[in-house]
């Protein structure tokens, strides 16, 4: 596990996030705004793990990698759905934990894997898995081109990936690059786009859609159930960090109809070559 300090800075935010999200206050606020309420951290809402799922042709007997799985959304949906075999990997144990509880609550254990690795080290057998699909994650990760080789590595000949990330809008002034990175997710920056990055990973784009617009329709939802739950929200987190939080998904929102970044979904396969 080769996490950079600031990787580990990031899994130490994201163990109070997991905690946090099962409050029944932030499941309501998750129903709300994506739709499902498994305490997910990513923007993917429910019609777009549908449409991941479909992308994936995801079915009983498929065996499926979820990265940077968290609590269970979406993989835990698509178990339960598809009735498909999912091993759940990510680094903040807390989210796994929750994650496994879930399963069993739902009746999905036998069906359901949870392991905690690096992403960008997977610690699996090669050509593994029928499909990988990962929500948000390159975006809040430095390594993101061993994410992909390790993805590549583990996918059967005749598997797909299908994931959603977000990226900075190429041809940004400065100030506007500024203002882009401070909204978006941590690691962002890309030396390389995405076509690009999968490309030297050995991977093939077979379909590619433009996220941003239902983004910004998912951050609104996201401020007006903030809204709508101030009082029990403010219990939960403090009037400070409530106040804080709200600003936050408004400059998040503004940055997003400025154009400044992206949310994106590839679907691609495994180039034989």
């Amino acid at each position: 596990m080769r996490c950079t300090p600031k990787e580990l800075a990031l899994k130490k935010r994201f163990e109070t996030v997991y905690e946090r999200s099962q409050a029944s206050v932030m499941l309501s606020i998750e129903r709300s705004v994506c739709g499902c309420d498994y305490g997910g951290n990513s923007w993917t809402t429910q019609s777009e793990a549908d449409d991941l799922a479909t992308r994936l042709e995801l079915r009983s007997g498929l065996r499926v990698l979820d990265l940077g799985a968290g609590s269970g959304w979406p993989a835990l949906y698509f178990a339960e759905k598809y009735d498909c075999e999912v091993v759940l990997v990510d680094l903040p144990e807390v989210g796994l934990r929750i994650a496994k509880e879930r399963a069993a609550t739902d009746g999905l254990s036998q069906i359901v894997a949870t392991v905690v690795a690096d992403a960008a080290d997977l610690p699996l057998p090669d050509n593994s898995f029928d499909a990988i699909t990962h929500s948000d994650l390159l975006c809040c990760l430095e390594r993101k081109r061993s994410v992909l080789d390790g993805c590549r590595r583990v996918i059967r000949p005749q598997g797909r990936m299908a994931f959603t990330v977000i990226s900075i809008t190429p041809g940004l002034s400065p100030e506007q690059l500024g203002r882009a990175i401070a909204n978006a997710p941590e690691f962002v920056e890309s030396d390389f786009d995405y076509p690009t990055l999968m490309a030297q990973a050995g991977w093939v784009i077979t379909d590619h859609e433009d996220l941003t617009a239902a983004y910004a329709d998912t951050c609104v939802r996201q401020i007006d159930a903030d809204q709508d739950h101030e009082h029990e929200l403010a219990a939960l987190i403090g009037l400070d960090e409530f106040a804080e939080r709200l600003a936050g998904w408004r400059k998040k929102l503004a940055a997003i109809r400025d154009g400044l970044f992206r949310r994106e979904m590839f679907v691609a396969s495994p180039n034989p070559g």
